[in-house]
Parts: structure tokens; C-alpha cells; sequence
């Protein structure tokens, strides 16, 4: 059965920018923090944001891992200029590693966890500094999945993407302008080399 996941991405548009817009006021607040990881969730989250609140009113965070691609680092940049949103990178290396050390035989899922919370501790610290609302990147594929890691990158103030197919987001990036590079790239996580959603799930998103 062929089921039509087409959305028009102007209204759709509106309607996320309006709900930021409103859902972050309404609770005293005019700024939000956005984990910018180079992929496409977070930078359709991060240019929502933008829009919705302007663009000073935006922190975008590049937290990098060293085992985190250099290019992941170019498209988050890449976006950060396009759109002209605050930004700051904290690399987690230490932070995670303080972990891992302490069983050196872990697991790849294990380490990619820790490194996933790590950023969240700093995304939530760094809302304390900016006084802006975290607001997440997980599309509704992911989170009917379960794959995202809890207390981790599920964890937000606000969820603009969360009622969309990553299919769907796909379709609002090219509306909103998402530069070409992060909508073509394969959808991955970065926790560590050569890792893709795609290639975990076994399936394609599409």
C-alpha cells in the first residue's frame, strides 16, 4: 500500500515557526539552543528557530567527538554563516572519554549513547547561560524507531520536527532552503566512522 507522505512545505513551515514562536514566549522565554550536528534534522530545526525568533536569538552548538567527521563540521558551519544564528563549538572529547575509560572494551552503541548525552549536558548547561529553550532535532521515523538515544538527543524543551517522516523533512529543507549538501549527504548519526542511520536500520528511510 502506497501511502502519500507529500505535505505542503510553506504551510507546514508556518505552522512550526508560529508553534516555536508561541510555545517559547508563552513560557517567558525569546531565545532557543540547537545542537547542530551537520545533518538534516538539526539544521531544519535550526533554520526554524531562526525564523521564528530571529536569528540572534538562535545558539547553534557544534560539539564534536574526535572521532566526528571534519565535514559534519563544514555543513554545521556552512549553515551558521547561511543563516547568521550565534554559534559556539565545545569539542566532548574529554568529557565522554572520562567515561569510556573506565571500560575500555565497550561497546560502539554504548560509547555512542555517552557521547550523546555528554552533548545534551552541555546543550542544557548552555541553555542556562543563553537563557534559550533547547529545542530538538528527532523527526518521526526516528522516534517510532526508537532510534535515538534517551536523556540524550530525545531531550528538548521543543520538538518542531517530531510530527514528520524524515521523509517529510526532507521536503521542508529544500522549502526553507537547507543548503544542498546536508539534504543530499546519507542521513548518519557521526558517532563514528563511516556510521549511517541507514546502514543500522537496514532499511532506507524512504
Amino acid at each position: 500500500m502506497d501511502i502519500n507522505l507529500s505535505i505542503d512545505p510553506d504551510l507546514v513551515r508556518k505552522i512550526l515557526t508560529e508553534f516555536l514562536r508561541s510555545e517559547v514566549t508563552r513560557v517567558g522565554y525569546s531565545r532557543a539552543v540547537v545542537n547542530l550536528s551537520g545533518g538534516l534534522d538539526s539544521a531544519v530545526s535550526c533554520v526554524l528557530a531562526a525564523q521564528a525568533l530571529g536569528p540572534e536569538n538562535v545558539l547553534a552548538l557544534r560539539l564534536p567527538y574526535k572521532s566526528s567527521s571534519q565535514d559534519s563540521l563544514d555543513d554545521a558551519q556552512l549553515l551558521i554563516d547561511q543563516t547568521g544564528v550565534q554559534s559556539l563549538t565545545i569539542p566532548i572529547t574529554e568529557m565522554a572519554d572520562a567515561l569510556i575509560a573506565v571500560t575500555p572494551e565497550m561497546s560502539s552503541i554504548r560509547k555512542g549513547n555517552i557521547m550523546a548525552r555528554t552533548r545534551m549536558i552541555v546543550a542544557y548547561d548552555q541553555s542556562e547561560a543563553f537563557k534559550g529553550l533547547v529545542i530538538g532535532t528527532g523527526n518521526k521515523t526516528e522516534i517510532l524507531l526508537g532510534y535515538s538515544t534517551l536523556f540524550g538527543d530525545s531531550a528538548c524543551a521543543l520538538n518542531p520536527i517530531g510530527d514528520l517522516y524524515k521523509t517529510q523533512v526532507r521536503q521542508l529543507a529544500r522549502a526553507i532552503a537547507v543548503p544542498e549538501p546536508i539534504i543530499a549527504k546519507p542521513p548518519s548519526a557521526d558517532l563514528w566512522a563511516g556510521q549511517t542511520d541507514e546502514g543500522e536500520l537496514g532499511f532506507t528511510y524512504e
